[in-house]
C-alpha cells in the first residue's frame, strides 16, 4: 500500500513542473566564454546540442520482412 502511495505521489510531483526560462541561481553566473569566442554563450546556447552529439538517423527503417542473406561467419559451435 505504501509503495502505491509513493508511486502516485511521485507521479503528481512530476506532473506539476513549472516551465520557465533557465537562469543561473542567485549569486552564480554562467560559465565564462570559451577561448576565442566573441561573447559569453546564453543558457539556451549551452543547452543546444550539435549535430555530432545527436546525429539524425540516416538509415531507413525496414517496412516489411526480408530474407536474410547468407552469413559466412554464422557457424555452429564446435
Amino acid at each position: 500500500m505504501r509503495i502505491a502511495i509513493c508511486v502516485v505521489a511521485a507521479g503528481l510531483l512530476a506532473g506539476c513542473g513549472v516551465k520557465a526560462p533557465l537562469t543561473p541561481p542567485k549569486g552564480a553566473s554562467l560559465p565564462p566564454a570559451p577561448y576565442g569566442a566573441p561573447s559569453e554563450p546564453t543558457a539556451e546556447e549551452l543547452l543546444r546540442r550539435e549535430a555530432l552529439a545527436a546525429p539524425e538517423r540516416s538509415v531507413e527503417l525496414r517496412r516489411r520482412s526480408e530474407e536474410r542473406q547468407d552469413d559466412p561467419f554464422d557457424l555452429p559451435p564446435e
